[in-house]
């Protein structure tokens, strides 16, 4: 009885020094040289917890201003699973986003969007696949393509909107942008299949960024499942289309090389993928931006009042003339709107707008960051009262006399740098401009429940309401 108590003592004191050890390990990771302070929090778990709280979405997390008191602008952590160097130093940011081209991310989100997937396979796919979107989404495809469609839907929505009495700007941004690019993309569809498609996109990004696992019921599970039947149902109508001689879309006339006589540039697999990934993208990013610049515009009657003018002379313009659409001329002169749309941009950039794969061993300073850890560069130059006095104020004019169509400085970054700077930079801007008009051409108010939050994406957890009059003749007063 003595040896079996011994035995068992034994087996659980080994059991207990490895675990020490694991712990030991995993608390203090090994580096060819010194790495950056920090805390590796629970193992594997680590602080995503933390990381993930909820935050308003118009400040920079506390967890990141908390972090950086205590270890400084460059410090080590892990999320999901991962080591992970977060930075808020310009200068490393700005190097980073140069040297290193592989996207950084949790292995759910790498798995959402596929192994093969051209758009995070590699450097020259990249490059490939930022080709074909720029002759898409640039100032040219844009001006040609985009921007009568854009309006055409936005006015459309608006006035079903205001028949009712309100919408949901997030939910009726993403509408918008869903059958613009489903037509762009797909063109014609059997009303199921577009029915589907619709549902597809609409409820795929919820959650990006979580654990790896994927356990039935679970979200990554959830997320797998859907991308699955999204791609099959994206391939069956390329397919059938192909096969009968139907026309598909202008996009993918770019992609097959169906457009000046080109030669097919990547295969029906490829395709689907690029699409899938492109439509995720869009559909999680402009529509949320676009809901918190409207609550921001709601709590500014200044910025409100200024915005209704411009519009209503552009609007007033247009009915001299006898004509209804926007022009990409019409859209440039939109200045005031591109002021707040600037300043918008700059104080929700409340996440990482730069991810990367370290891809080589990087020195900073006395430390050095790993090769394959994640990196995550914050833009809190955004927050520095040195570059934007009084930076927390949402001050659209502090842009006056300022080049409007840079997307990239040293003090702005909200699209990101380097070889991943968002190619749709210009697209988003355009669309959140148009649906500004139209809605500067009613009486409108947002609910002041309207809540702005980001648990890494934004949310609304009361929704993003405006109730709008059917009256045009906008009052000109500060307050509604």
């Amino acid at each position: 009885m003595v040896e079996v108590y011994e035995f068992w003592t034994i087996i659980v004191t080994l059991v207990v020094v490895k675990l020490c050890h694991w712990i030991y390990k995993w608390r203090n990771p090994t580096s060819n040289g010194k790495l950056p302070p920090g805390s590796m929090g629970f193992p594997i778990i680590g602080e995503t917890l933390e990381f993930m709280k909820p935050h308003d979405a118009f400040q920079l997390p506390t967890f990141l201003t908390q972090k950086i008191v205590r270890y400084g602008p460059v410090f080590r952590t892990s999320l999901f699973g991962a080591g992970v160097i977060i930075s808020t130093d310009i200068g490393l940011n700005m190097e980073i986003a140069k040297t290193n081209h592989a996207p950084g991310a949790p292995k759910s989100l790498a798995r959402f969007f596929g192994e093969n997937n051209l758009f995070v396979k590699s450097k020259e796919s990249h490059k490939h696949v930022r080709n074909l979107t720029s002759q898409f989404l640039g100032s040219q495809g844009l001006r040609l393509r985009m921007i009568q469609d854009i309006d055409s839907l936005a006015r459309t929505h608006m006035e079903l909107g205001a028949k009712n009495g309100g919408l949901d700007i997030k939910e009726t941004s993403s509408k918008i942008l869903i059958e613009c690019l489903a037509k762009k993309v797909m063109g014609d569809m059997e009303p199921h299949a577009a029915k589907e498609l619709t549902q597809c996109w609409r409820g795929f990004p919820r959650g990006w960024f979580r654990f790896s696992w994927s356990i039935p019921g679970n979200g990554v599970y959830r997320m797998l499942k859907a991308r699955k039947q999204m791609m099959n149902l994206l391939k069956e109508t390329v397919l059938k289309k192909r096969a009968s001689g139907e026309e598909l879309g202008e996009f993918f006339k770019i992609i097959f090389g169906e457009t000046e006589g080109g030669s097919e540039k990547m295969s029906i697999e490829n395709a689907i993928e690029y699409i899938f990934t492109f439509f995720v993208i869009a559909n999680e990013t402009t529509p949320g931006v676009l809901a918190a610049t409207v609550k921001l515009i709601n709590d500014n009657p200044k910025v409100k009042q200024e915005l209704q003018r411009e519009h209503k002379r552009i609007f007033q313009d247009k009915t001299e003339k006898d004509e209804a659409d926007l022009t990409w001329e019409d859209y440039k002169s939109m200045t005031f709107t591109q002021m707040v749309i600037n300043e918008s941009l700059r104080i929700t950039s409340t996440v990482p707008t730069m991810l990367r794969i370290v891809e080589h061993e990087t020195h900073v300073g006395d430390y050095t960051i790993p090769a394959g850890w994640i990196f995550m560069g914050f833009p809190s130059v955004h927050f520095n009262p040195e570059k934007y006095e009084d930076p927390l104020a949402f001050n659209p004019w502090r842009w006056e006399g300022k080049d409007l169509s840079v997307i990239l400085s040293r003090t702005y970054m909200p699209f990101g740098a380097g070889s991943r700077l968002c190619l749709g930079a210009e697209f988003a801007k355009m669309q959140m401009a148009i649906f500004i008009h139209h809605l500067c051409r009613y009486k409108w108010s947002m609910k002041t429940e309207t809540k702005v939050l980001r648990r890494f994406i934004l949310m609304f957890p009361r929704g993003s309401d405006v109730q709008i009059s059917e009256d045009t003749e906008v009052d000109n007063s500060a307050v509604y």
